[in-house]
């Protein structure tokens, strides 16, 4: 078999599979082969700052997810997704590493206030930031129509809002898409760029989505994906909470926007388990899309250790439960340690891995909790797989159980992936 290469991918629909431990990519296989027509694998995926939390290097995270993929009989594509980047140091060792995806995050550059300031407010911030925008007068008083219909004002207060808000974040991403770009040409490495807007409490607007895009593509930047701050909720590791209706036409607005200044695809992060809007963003974008996903595989993972070794499970979730408040920090989660129980009062295993993994959605489980324990479990992964003793268990459990690891990512994946293709 030839060795695996990694591509950049271009505007075909794309599936991210992160794996925080080493050891997924022969189930996310599997569900590719089961359910992923259409639609190519981004196997190798990890941000900076889950590798940093692992305790991962950039090239370990490519060797594992290629050897798992070729260990598993992957003969097509794959993409490999450097994520969440934000310093010229980040690209350098991912780049070294043989990413072909980039992922820029300017999030630390983003008014997260913006939407909030009053007229008097935001006259003021829009002063200090005006040598950020210089772009601010060339779109003031411009509507643009869209081709979906939709006609979009970028009046004052708009494109004003836009200045505040993302001004410093566009020149940040500018800066590094030029050092991505140079890195990359200097190895004749081919290249993608996929900018990250979606870190954020508040929405983007249509308005934002075309000014941020629009000067990204002035700059010559290499735009494959860009993923906006959707309306609605994306807590992590659960499904999306909000309103799809309203979600699918303002869905359909963004991809309008994305057809009209690139074509680039449409990015959804926080991709996890949000079954109920995938066929819904896919056929929104007329299949032109990204999904990323992470945390659920580690999940998964947790999963195996309850059917294998429920020991192990119970002092997981219990040194969880210790570390949640810490660790929930940097998470958009809404679960609380009284969401789910305390290992020792649940006798059966089946029903301890129900409050754990099972439930997605705020749904009363008939004992007093509705909001799922997954966040729990989600946001201490980190503290967990770096754990002297949890962290090689962990590990020890998946390797001695490969099997049922692949057929719990495979069942589970399947599912995004059908929903995902429904809508193309």
């Amino acid at each position: 078999m030839a060795e695996l290469k990694c591509e950049a991918l271009g505007l075909t629909p794309s599936f991210g599979f992160g794996d925080r431990i080493g050891l997924a990519t022969p189930g996310h296989v599997a569900s590719m082969k089961q359910a992923g027509r259409g639609i190519e694998p981004i196997f190798p995926q990890q941000s900076i700052r889950e590798m940093a939390r692992t305790q991962r290097t950039a090239g370990q995270v490519m060797r594992e997810a290629l050897e798992g993929a070729e260990s598993a009989g992957w003969t097509g594509r794959t993409g490999a997704d450097a994520d969440h980047l934000k310093t010229n140091e980040d690209v350098d060792v991912t780049a070294a590493a043989g990413f072909t995806f980039f992922t820029i995050d300017p999030s630390d550059d983003v008014d997260q206030q913006a939407d909030d300031y009053d007229e008097k407010t935001l006259k003021e911030k829009f002063s200090s930031v005006q040598s950020n925008a210089r772009w601010y007068d060339g779109y003031l008083g411009k509507t643009i129509d869209l081709p979906n219909g939709t006609k979009m004002a970028l009046d004052e207060e708009a494109c004003m809002r836009a200045a505040v808000k993302y001004g410093k974040a566009i020149q940040r991403t500018i800066q590094l898409a030029d050092h991505i770009r140079k890195v990359n040409e200097a190895a004749e490495r081919d290249f993608e760029i996929e900018l990250s807007v979606d870190e954020t409490d508040q929405p983007t607007t249509l308005a934002e989505h075309f000014i941020i895009a629009d000067q990204c593509l002035q700059a010559d930047m290499k735009l494959v994906s860009l993923a906006p701050r959707f309306i609605g909720d994306f807590e992590k590791g659960v499904d999306f909470k909000g309103n799809a209706d309203t979600l699918e036409k303002s869905l359909q607005d963004h991809a309008a926007i994305a057809e009209q200044l690139g074509p680039y695809k449409l990015s959804l992060h926080s991709g996890s388990d949000k079954l109920s809007m995938y066929t819904i963003f896919a056929r929104a974008t007329k299949g032109r899309f990204h999904v990323k996903t992470a945390g659920t595989s580690y999940l998964e993972a947790l999963r195996v250790v309850a059917r294998h070794d429920e020991s192990l499970f119970r002092q997981i979730v219990e040194f969880a439960r210790e570390q949640y408040e810490t660790d929930r920090a940097t998470y958009h989660v809404s679960a609380t340690l009284n969401s789910a129980p305390a290992a020792n009062d649940v006798a059966s295993i089946i029903e301890l891995e129900e409050y754990y993994l099972e439930h997605w959605d705020d749904v009363p489980t008939g004992k007093g909790f509705t909001k799922p324990g997954r966040q729990i479990l989600h946001c201490t992964f980190g503290s967990t797989l770096t754990h002297s003793e949890f962290g090689p268990a962990v590990v020890d459990v998946l390797k001695s159980h490969p099997q049922t690891y692949e057929e719990v990512l495979c069942l589970h994946f399947a599912k995004h992936l059908e929903a995902l293709t429904a809508g193309m």
